[in-house]
């Protein structure tokens, strides 16, 4: 049986990670469209700053988060005076992070599957009078289900066990901010806690299944129809 912090924990991990692929999934799109269909100055920088999360140590990412969005930062003294919105030390923060964590293997998977997309295909429908947001929207977006799906697992997974970032930007409290990853990481600080980390541990690897073979269903499902169309 799952104690009561760890069915909190489990339960938060989901939320966390959830959202933070509904978060990151339409800037993901508009910017995989952008690296993969649109040539301009800069782009190679462009790219390197999508994936710049990846190169950056976690903790580095999560500080820098601290610093801008943080309650003295610039960004985060604002929003919290205007708005009242805080991300520093709340669940909402472990989602922006595990968010920006996640980004760039969502990019990556998505823009794959665009590039695979024959250029051909965008001619053809301007030459038929469509609008280029339409093309997209009723033609790449459709045809790009497949990477749109395996990034969004990619995502999910990447949300579902990220560390550094969160445990830098929002800490590790209970109730609030304390995911699956950081609370396996509290339990390891515990004489007694092989138990809890086997049943936690258990219930990441369920989640991180589940979400690939729903992933592999929705692929298999979008690929059937096409051919059945």
């Amino acid at each position: 049986m799952f104690t009561a912090e760890e069915t909190t924990a489990i339960a938060l991990s989901l939320r966390v990670a959830a959202l933070a692929v509904v978060c990151a999934a339409p800037f993901a799109v508009a910017t995989a469209y952008i690296l993969a269909r649109w040539n301009f100055r800069g782009k190679i920088l462009f790219d390197a700053l999508v994936h710049l999360p990846l190169l950056m140590p976690p903790v580095l990412t999560g500080y820098v988060l601290l610093i801008v969005l943080g309650r003295q930062g610039a960004v985060g003294q604002w929003l919290e005076a205007w708005f009242g919105v805080t991300f520093a030390f709340r669940w909402t923060g472990a989602v922006m992070a595990a968010a920006i964590m996640a980004f760039p293997l969502f990019v990556r998977s998505v823009r794959l599957s665009i590039e695979a997309v024959p250029r051909e295909i965008d001619e053809m429908s301007a030459s038929l009078g469509a609008r280029p947001w339409a093309t997209f929207w009723q033609v790449i977006l459709p045809l790009s289900f497949p990477g749109i799906a395996a990034g969004a697992t990619l995502a999910f997974a990447k949300a579902l066990g990220e560390f550094g970032a969160t445990i830098t930007f929002v800490s590790n409290i209970p109730g609030e901010t304390q995911t699956i990853a950081l609370a396996m990481h509290t339990l390891i600080q515990t004489p007694s806690g092989d138990d809890g980390i086997a049943r936690l541990a258990l219930v990441s690897l369920a989640l991180a299944l589940g979400a690939l073979i729903a992933s592999e269903w929705a692929v298999r499902r979008s690929v059937y129809r096409r051919q059945s169309e």
